[in-house]
């Protein structure tokens, strides 16, 4: 059953290429790519296309713009592989992604979402090394050795506490994925909203270390360009109090209590005040101070 991999696109075409020639340079070749075109405003991407003779890869362009989320459900609702991956139209598989995810869920056929071992790279492509992707493997992913399975309270209190999660390179399973829809209102939390819906309901999540996957992290992201004028963090808090009541109806007091606290997005935030004094004055980092220190409502 080859894997199945959906790929949203609105974004650059020259970055969008060396992504599907990511997938291309798979060295295990059961895998299936759909390219979702946001009615991107050039037409060089559908001739890029067609240029390619593979069976494997396909091309859907929409007639307008619906936006990431209605992409991203259409993407989901197309489909028909056992396991799934979104893939950003700007990240790399390394060559050997698909043989470690199809491994994986060979092992842990139950699992319902596999997070692979993950590397930054930046605009250019050169590996990368921030902050606060340090702090997410170093410090708030679960501790542990090799490929481990995490659930329940423990995982949604790690992730509400820090998403660690790197949503282009999670590989899920078709029939959770499917049951799950995406919360309306968070586009740019839509990934953690998800997963947190799916913890909630009893999924499962694998960890497989081996590193398989390059995650590009640069200024020209959607949720980038949201950071400095605190409409990702507005965005955040909304989302972080939905969460908070979700799981203490579960009786996930630790959890609650990790959502509300939110302590990486305040200290994200934080670390953003000074540059948003430069680039927007001090009126321009008020957004920014009351995310890190204003308490959450319930």
């Amino acid at each position: 059953m080859p894997l199945d991999i959906m790929m949203p696109f609105w974004g650059d075409p020259g970055l969008l290429r060396q992504t599907v020639q990511s997938v291309l340079d798979q060295t295990n070749g059961d895998w299936v790519l759909t390219v979702v075109d946001d009615a991107y405003p050039d037409p060089a991407v559908a001739e890029y296309f067609a240029s390619i003779d593979d069976p494997r890869i396909s091309y859907h362009r929409h007639d307008v713009n619906v936006g990431i989320t209605a992409n991203y459900e259409w993407c989901v609702a197309h489909a028909t592989h056992d396991v799934v991956v979104i893939l950003g139209c700007d990240d790399i598989m390394l060559p050997n992604y698909v043989d470690v995810i199809l491994d994986a869920h060979a092992r842990f056929p139950h699992v319902d979402i596999i997070q692979p071992g993950v590397q930054v790279i930046d605009g250019t492509g050169a590996v990368s090394r921030t902050l606060v992707d340090e702090v997410k493997q170093r410090v708030t992913m679960p501790r542990g050795s090799g490929a481990r399975v995490v659930s329940g309270e423990a995982l949604a209190a790690s992730l509400l506490r820090a998403d660690w999660l790197y949503w282009p390179s999670l590989a899920f399973r078709r029939e959770r994925l499917v049951a799950t829809p995406f919360r309306a209102g968070f586009p740019l939390i839509q990934d953690l909203a998800l997963v947190i819906d799916m913890v909630s309901d009893g999924a499962e999540l694998l960890i497989e270390p081996t590193l398989c996957f390059s995650y590009r992290r640069h200024d020209q992201s959607a949720s980038s360009l949201k950071l400095l004028d605190g409409t990702r963090f507005a965005g955040e808090r909304e989302y972080f109090r939905l969460a908070a009541r979700q799981v203490e109806q579960r009786g996930w007091r630790r959890a609650a209590r990790a959502a509300r606290n939110h302590l990486t997005s305040r200290a994200h935030a934080l670390t953003l005040v000074p540059r948003a004094v430069r680039v927007r004055g001090l009126s321009g980092a008020k957004p920014l101070l009351a995310h890190t220190f204003k308490p959450l409502s319930k």
